[in-house]
Parts: structure tokens; sequence; C-alpha cells
């Protein structure tokens, strides 16, 4: 997983509210357990029509956002079924950061496991990153992790709260496997140390 710090993006808003796990993507493409390929089919019964041609006017086939690295969304984000595939297919678009005033609870936490970073911040806060995201691609907005703040194209700071243990995971580059991993040592000692005590297990 790429270590997060800082983030400076193109914004793509999104105020629907109560955006789902469906939404992000269609449970039709849930066969695969690969973290990638997915970002082709995100959001996919919003961006295709049924012959599989783009529909102009969704947000991210737009040419202001096809590079888009941020959302910003309505409130709920990622409810609906608990389905890793849906931060698998943000992260494979190139998604980095969901900003919304609020997540579903098992959404909220594959984010942090699968290297995005999702911010809750207040309604009037999101209003104006909405607003500004709606400028296109010649707005950016910062996003940093170290000071826990996201900036807006101009300049309007907001500051964020984030677990801190989830911070280090993300800015560390930590999924659950490398968790274990940073382990190893202690995990080759307890087993060499088994294999002595019993060593017919």
């Amino acid at each position: 997983m790429e270590k997060f710090d800082k983030l400076s993006g193109i914004a793509a808003p999104m105020p629907l509210v109560n955006i789902d796990t469906d939404m992000i993507i269609p449970k039709v493409f849930l066969k695969t357990i690969k973290r990638t390929g997915l970002g082709v089919n995100l959001f996919d019964e919003m961006r295709y029509d049924r012959q599989g041609n783009e529909i102009a006017d969704f947000v991210l086939n737009k040419p202001a956002y096809r590079n888009a690295q941020i959302i910003v969304a309505g409130d709920n984000f990622g409810c609906g079924s608990s389905r890793e595939h849906a931060p698998w297919a943000l992260a494979d678009f190139g998604i980095k950061s969901v900003i919304s005033t609020s997540f579903a609870d098992i959404f909220y936490n594959n984010c942090f496991k699968n290297g995005i970073l999702p911010i809750v911040l207040p309604q009037a806060a999101v209003d104006v990153l909405m607003k500004d995201a709606e400028k296109g691609a010649n707005a950016r907005l910062d996003v940093d992790l170290v000071e826990q703040t996201v900036t807006s194209s101009d300049g309007e700071v907001f500051s964020f709260e984030v677990d801190s243990f989830k911070k280090h995971c993300l800015m560390e580059g930590l999924d659950d496997i490398g968790l274990t991993m940073a382990k190893a040592s202690s995990i080759d000692a307890f087993e060499a140390k088994a294999s002595a005590l019993r060593p017919w297990v």
C-alpha cells in the first residue's frame, strides 16, 4: 500500500446523499478477488448507458474530472452492503480521498486498509468544498494528513479529526498484511521457540 501524507488534486463534486456500495461498484463485478481492474467499472451504472457508452454529463466522464483524486460527496457515503470491492474500485480509478459529512462505518474502515483517506467535515465545510470542486480542473484541493487539514483553492482551511492509529497506518502505507509483516521477526522467534518446545507438532 502506498504511503499517504499530502495530496494536491482535482476534486469531483458528487452532491448525492446515500451513495451506497452498489452504486460505487455494482454487484455484477464482485466475482474477482483482485484489487486491480475495478476502476473502469467505478460508478458503472451512472457512468455508462446500457450499450456501454459513456454518459457525458456524469461528473467523472467530464474532461475536467477524468483525473480526479478526490471526491466531495453528500452525506452517508459508502452505505449499503459491506463490500471491500468499493474502496478497491475507488483506489484503482485513482481516488485517494473522499470528503463527506458522514460515512458508513465498514466502508470508512475499509478505506484506510486500501490507502484511501475518508475525511469527515461539518456540512458548512463540505458545502464550501463542493462549490470549490465545481470550478473544475483549475481548482485543486490540498489534503494534509500530517496537519489534518483540507485547504480549498481559495486558501480556506478546514481541520478534520482522524484516529491516530489509522493515521499512522496510512502514513506508513500499512494495511493488515503490512502490519503483520512488521512483526515478522517476533513471529519467527515465536515459531522457532514453539518448534523447539513441541517438535512433534
